[in-house]
């Protein structure tokens, strides 16, 4: 019974390998954070919108669905997992902000471009 219940953990191991959910520690170097440019300060939360007005932006097609935000913010932080994303008023317009947390414990903001859904800026 022990080898078929280890032989059962080696195989579940091995399947989540090839299944890319596990990584080695070799992966496990954290992508360096770029700043926001120069002048240009990240929103306030007391600026973002509420989800009914986020889901009526994105009913209207003035911003791109948060899911592509999130998908240009995985390019930049590419394992790390997303906890929020706001859309917010920015100077320059509208911008998704995500917050992720990364595989080292830190935690990240990328600042995505609500129409165009390119990143913008990290800090």
């Amino acid at each position: 019974m022990r080898h078929a219940l280890s032989l059962l953990a080696v195989a579940l191991t091995v399947a989540a390998f090839a299944a890319g959910e596990i990584g080695s520690l070799a992966e496990e170097t954290p992508a360096p954070v770029q700043a926001a440019p120069a002048g240009v300060a990240p929103p306030r939360s007391d600026e973002c919108l509420s989800p009914a007005d986020m889901r009526e932006a994105v009913g209207e097609g003035r911003v791109v669905e948060p899911v592509t935000a999130i998908r240009s913010a995985r390019t930049v932080i590419p394992r790390a997992e997303i906890q929020r994303a706001m859309l917010c008023r920015h100077e320059d317009g509208l911008v998704y902000m995500l917050t992720a947390l990364r595989r080292d414990g830190h935690f990240v903001h990328v600042v995505v471009d609500a129409k165009t859904g390119k990143v913008v800026g990290q800090y």
